[in-house]
């Protein structure tokens, strides 16, 4: 018997089967390793295996009482290893990374009213009966967050008797009913009937991949919420997930879900508690979770029964894993879809190049929601030549934005300034001798926060306080921070609108989906009048009194030759521009650029973005970059500079050639030392019809490992820093 360990090792090891024991592959099994015992799954034969002396097995352990891994896991796991060439106990280990899991479970306590009164009624202990009254059994936190009570309200009230403990199995985590799909919904317009239509069709038919397109607004969460009710219906224990890019959407998407299906879905991200984790895992595996909201790792949940993946916001880069095992979440779940029969949805107002080229091919079938719903009209979105404006030394809000912004606060709307940049600055120079702050051991630059004066990397991150005197030169009170970022221009907007209600949306300032959530509830009741943000505040969010988008630095993401630059930036911007006159007053964005010219900006002016996707695919085509080509990345690196050299000249000389390949490199990376790691880098190119894994595969097996230097492998890389 096979047993397949959760660890960096790419087979499985033989172990003995326990006396009148049946151990299917799927089962959850304890077994020795060493000296130690792991956790380990049963996994599949593999072809023409060879015996085993029997004299030579260890024996299991113990079987563990959990729901089996279903085979379609088991396939998708490892198909995602080949395609990544990542090692399959590695990937093993994200489909169960849940701790708790393995862990013996304490019963889960809720509350219903008894039905008898408080000693003393006070108007809080009111306020939780009421909750209680007619309505389900809670947690303790959750009652006293919805009754707005502290714990020690309803531990009085158990106390007491006036409330009735409930032990709940912990592993059901479902105490809310499931979702309904005959619950009504809004009112569709001919459009979204026809598009809801032609989704729903797909459902319990096998495998299709279809791209639900639609402008800013148009209601694309309402209509494939009308395939998920379908999909629901299709049978009894049919299963969805929905895929989101951030878990600061996750909240937001939630409460829609919660309105359209009487009950919330089950969530999955990384600041589950390991009880919820567990919950989530043991629901997708035993059916009990019907429908699952997550970021990428909600991919590898062992769902049983899948009827539907949905995948939102699907050009969103952040659906790229860039450690450990690295993939595209957006590709790995059109490969999960295919192995469940099931079809998958792809939606987005940008699809990726990658995306429209499978369009254009018949491999994916489009459908499209070209107006916005409920009357609302798109946004007017006009350039700001920044080389005719005359905008002061250290501002960056130009005259001409400033002007919109001022009209827009006289008419009691809201607005929104956009810039990618976190923190304070992107840099700390010296005035003096123009050196630039950073680690002696990183390459990544030092962003300046102004909040705490401190400087941070945001690749490990490593923060320090504003130096006093240059590290290079010595010069006292000469470090000033370089360029704007959100944190400066939230400075500069109070400086510009005194008494405003002004707020920073960024990962520094939201850091969980909590506060998410809160801050776009300010939004919405309109408790701001400007907010600043990153990218996220492009994702799907509607503010109904958000009339004016200032993108502050168009320009930012066309540098640094990323061939998928001019796409990100349009489809970021686009996203953007979309949250500006959503409802019944119109939206107007401005677009602040030095290079209104520049085809990216005039696609985006001019509302044509299918001559921009036209002329991206005929440059990449021509030149034979994705989607019309093939890349790896390999990436070298090691706290040994030497040994990185070394290693990277011997894979150099092995290089394969070939009319169809070229191998680039090697070449120290954008960011050469990253946490005290020196870093090289090969690009391989190889036309589409060219097996690049194992190119790749015999490529490194010509060449010795080196136990000091790390080989991380990128198929379809994203990332080039």
């Amino acid at each position: 018997m096979r047993v397949l360990l959760p660890l960096a090792l790419d087979l499985a090891y033989d172990y003995r089967t326990p006396p009148e024991a049946v151990l299917p592959p799927g089962q959850f099994v304890e077994v020795p390793l060493g000296t130690k015992r792991r956790i380990g799954v049963v996994w599949d034969p593999a072809p023409q295996e060879a015996a085993v002396d029997e004299a030579k097995l260890r024996n299991v352990a113990r079987v563990l009482d959990l729901p089996r891994l279903p085979d379609s896991t088991r396939r998708f796991i490892d198909w995602v290893a080949r395609y990544t060439m990542a090692p399959l106990g590695s990937v093993l280990r994200m489909a169960i990374a849940t701790p708790s899991l393995f862990q013996p479970s304490r019963p889960v306590i809720t509350y219903a009213w008894s039905g008898r009164e408080p000693e003393r009624q006070t108007a809080a202990r009111a306020r939780v009966i009421d909750v209680l009254r007619d309505g389900p059994p809670r947690g303790a936190a959750d009652l006293a967050e919805a009754a707005a009570v502290s714990d020690g309200v309803v531990r009085g009230l158990a106390e007491q008797g006036v409330l009735e403990a409930i032990e709940n199995d912990p592993d059901a985590g479902f105490l809310e009913p499931p979702p309904d799909p005959d619950t009504p919904g809004p009112v569709l317009s001919a459009d979204q009937r026809e598009a809801a239509g032609r989704l729903s069709g797909k459902i319990g038919d096998g495998f299709a991949a279809l791209v639900l397109e639609g402008v800013t607004g148009s209601g694309k969460t309402e209509v494939y919420f009308e395939a998920i009710a379908t999909a629901l219906r299709s049978a009894s224990g049919a299963q969805v997930l929905v895929l989101v890019p951030e878990i600061a959407l996750t909240n937001q998407l939630l409460d829609r879900f919660e309105a359209r299906f009487g009950a919330r879905p089950m969530s999955w991200h990384s600041e589950l508690t390991g009880r919820a984790r567990r919950a989530a895992w043991i629901g997708a595996a035993t059916g009990g979770a019907r429908v699952v909201v997550g970021a990428r790792s909600a991919l590898f949940l062992p769902f049983r029964d899948l009827a539907l993946i949905v995948v939102d916001e699907e050009h969103d880069p952040a659906y790229k894993q860039e450690e450990q095992v690295i993939y595209h979440a957006r590709d790995m779940a059109v490969v999960r879809a295919s192995l469940s029969a099931c079809p998958i949805i792809l939606v987005s107002a940008t699809p990726s190049l990658e995306t429209m080229v499978n369009c254009w091919s018949g491999k994916y079938e489009r459908v499209m929601l070209p107006q916005r719903h409920g009357g609302a009209s798109l946004p007017a979105i006009e350039a700001v030549d920044m080389r005719r404006q005359s905008t002061p030394r250290g501002r960056w809000i130009s005259p001409r934005l400033e002007e919109a912004l001022r009209a827009n606060v006289e008419a009691g709307e809201q607005s929104l300034l956009f810039l990618n940049r976190r923190g304070y600055a992107p840099a700390a120079i010296c005035r003096a001798c123009g050196n630039r702050v950073q680690r002696d051991n990183c390459s990544a630059p030092l962003v300046v926060h102004r909040y705490g004066n401190r400087l941070q990397c945001h690749h490990c991150d490593f923060t320090m306080p504003m130096p006093k005197k240059c590290p290079k030169c010595g010069a006292e009170d000469t470090i000033i921070p370089y360029g704007p970022g959100v944190e400066r221009l939230g400075e500069e907007v109070e400086a510009l609108f005194p008494g405003l209600r002004v707020a920073v949306m960024a990962s520094d300032t939201v850091r969980s989906a909590r506060e998410a959530q809160d801050f776009i509830e300010r939004i919405e009741k309109h408790q701001l009048d400007i907010v600043i943000g990153t990218q996220l505040v492009t994702k799907g969010h509607h503010f109904p009194m958000l009339t004016l988008v200032g993108i502050v630095d168009a320009d930012l993401g066309l540098s640094g030759g990323d061939l998928r630059a001019g796409e990100r930036t349009y489809q970021q911007l686009w996203q953007v521009a979309g949250r500006a006159g959503r409802a019944e007053r119109p939206g107007r964005v401005l677009v602040q650029t030095y290079m209104p010219e520049h085809p990216v900006m005039q696609a985006l002016i001019g509302g044509d973005g299918p001559a921009f996707y036209r002329n991206e695919a005929a440059e990449r085509e021509e030149a034979g970059w994705p989607p019309y080509g093939r890349l790896a990345a390999l990436i070298l690196s090691g706290v040994d500079e030497g040994e990185v050299l070394a290693h990277a000249r011997a894979l150099a000389a092995r290089a394969p050639r070939g009319p169809d390949i070229s191998v680039l490199g090697p070449a120290p990376a954008p960011y050469a030392r990253l946490r005290g790691r020196f870093r090289h880098r090969f690009l391989v190119r190889a036309k589409r019809g060219v097996d690049i894994q194992g190119l790749v595969r015999g490529w490194l097996a010509q060449v010795p490992e080196r136990r000091s230097v790390r080989t991380a492998i990128d198929i379809d890389p994203h990332s080039f820093l």
